[in-house]
């Protein structure tokens, strides 16, 4: 497998300093030319995906292609040592975005030796397997880090958390009664220590320590135990996106974690993990004080929790008392399969009703003052006819501001569809019941068979029975629609037989 130096010279050509070995080959220049020509310079942005490297390559040449690369992408490859990966940014001095997704890279992570990372501020680690120890030690390491994506990692639970939670008065089921208290600072010592007792509270075999010092702890065996404590960190102030799809997190007390160690956090995307809920549990599964459910978020814009597996009303109203939550994501949830009933636009006005602070919903247009009103009203009236104890405390808000509004009448201006004509041929009168949809045509055809003339040789003339004085009008065009004559139930067309010149 190719090192990530062979790639980059494969992809990119030879370094500058060999351009003179190579001075008769043809060189293609464009309108803008580069300081170095365009196949012996490494762009800002370096684009290596599945190309199987499986490590970094000679230093020294790579710190010189190198420098300036402020961008790297090299999701899917056969990385899965973190020694090399620190090699490898150790020769990006500028390097601001990395793309590490689909690399097989769950072991813990040893400190680097020499490794200035001040400049890292997005990191994607997608469908990785990274685990929470690595997560930890990546944080301390990446002080200026600002975007983590750490999606389809197959995550349960979230085996992080500050030191001060304890505090919280909210905790995860894979916490234990032990390490709850504890309030150490997080260092490589502690988080030994606490392994140490975990595994001597543990009924499961003793797992063999990493050369880190951690106990090799997989995210998705950790739903198996409820033993398991959180690595205790200390919050990293410089995070304000995090990416969890597709992960298996099912507790809101889980995602209180993110909060505590996040504390400047503004967006967070759960799209496609099944929460139940967004009030938080204690450890013995009961719920705790609604407050606690936005109490860690208090930057929290924009929140994405399409797909989860959330049935409850109350669930939205917990969505308002986040404090600066504007922007959010809810479809797909199992609670609109009640509400088949109501139209796209009723559901949405129901959200936009409960949901005073957000002003973008389900990425739709920023909703306009016009709209909300509309959608408050309309949520008044949905419930003036439900029992007192089916209205939220919202309707009561709703009704202080707008009052106690009376139901809209149903008023259809669309014209009869259906209407009873009197058909009059010579001496012959009948009753019939006409689709004002129909065409002249048609009409003539279906009147053949009822009285006996050839459709070629009727004239049909219609008379309204307002305007009987001002005679009847010949309904001459075969095509013309029924309706646009106007017809009422009451009216009359007389049937004459075309006379043979």
């Amino acid at each position: 497998m190719p090192t990530l130096l062979e790639a980059l010279e494969e992809k990119y050509g030879l370094e500058p300093d060999d351009k003179e070995d190579h001075a008769d080959e043809e060189v293609l220049v464009s309108i803008f030319v580069p300081k170095l020509p365009p196949r012996q310079s490494t762009p800002q942005l370096l684009i290596l995906n599945d190309c199987n490297i499986d490590r970094a390559g000679e230093p020294e040449d790579l710190k010189k292609k190198c420098r300036i690369v402020k961008e790297l992408d090299l999701a899917q490859n056969k990385l899965n040592n973190w020694n090399e990966v620190f090699v490898i940014l150790s020769h990006m001095p500028r390097v601001e975005f990395v793309n590490l997704s689909l690399n097989h890279l769950t072991g813990p992570i040893e400190t680097p030796a020499v490794t200035k990372l001040d400049h890292l501020r997005n990191l994607v680690l997608n469908n990785t397997k990274l685990e929470w120890c690595s997560v930890e030690t990546l944080l301390r390491l990446l002080p200026a880090l600002e975007e983590l994506h750490l999606s389809l990692n197959e995550y349960t639970h979230v085996l992080i958390d500050t030191a001060g939670s304890e505090d919280t008065g909210v905790t995860s089921s894979t916490d234990t009664g032990g390490n709850a208290n504890a309030t150490a600072p997080a260092t490589s010592q502690k988080q030994e220590e606490n392994e140490e007792e975990s595994m001597g509270n543990d009924n499961t075999a003793e797992e063999p320590a990493s050369s880190s010092g951690h106990r090799s702890r997989t995210s998705s065996s950790s739903s198996s135990s409820t033993e398991v404590p959180p690595f205790r960190t200390n919050p990293h102030a410089g995070v304000r996106k995090v990416h969890l799809t597709g992960n298996y997190i099912a507790e809101w007390s889980e995602i209180c974690r993110i909060g505590r160690v996040f504390p400047q956090l503004e967006t967070l995307v759960l799209a496609d993990c099944p929460l139940r809920s967004i009030k938080p549990t204690d450890a013995e599964g009961n719920t705790e004080n609604a407050e606690e459910s936005h109490k860690y978020f208090p930057n929290l814009k924009l929140l994405n929790l399409s797909n989860a597996k959330i049935d409850s009303w109350e669930d939205i109203d917990r969505l308002s008392r986040f404090p600066v939550l504007s922007n959010v994501r809810l479809q797909y949830w199992p609670l609109w399969s009640r509400t088949d009933s109501m139209t796209e636009h009723e559901r949405r006005q129901l959200l936009i009703a409960r949901l005073p602070n957000i002003s973008i919903l389900n990425g739709g247009d920023t909703i306009g003052a016009v709209e909300r009103e509309d959608a408050e009203r309309s949520f008044i009236r949905h419930y003036l006819d439900k029992p007192e104890t089916e209205r939220p405390p919202r309707y009561y808000e709703l009704v202080g501001v707008h009052g106690k509004l009376d139901p809209l009448v149903n008023i259809d201006l669309r014209p009869e569809r259906k209407v009873k004509v009197r058909f009059t041929f010579e001496d012959k009168t009948v009753e019939r019941t006409v689709d004002v949809n129909r065409t002249v045509s048609d009409l003539k055809s279906r009147l053949e068979r009822l009285f006996e003339v050839p459709a070629s040789r009727m004239r049909l003339y219609y008379v309204d029975q307002d305007l009987r004085d001002l005679g009847a009008e010949e309904m001459k065009y075969p095509t013309k629609v029924l309706y646009s004559y106007n017809i009422r139930s009451g009216d009359e067309i007389i049937i004459e037989r075309k006379v043979k010149s």
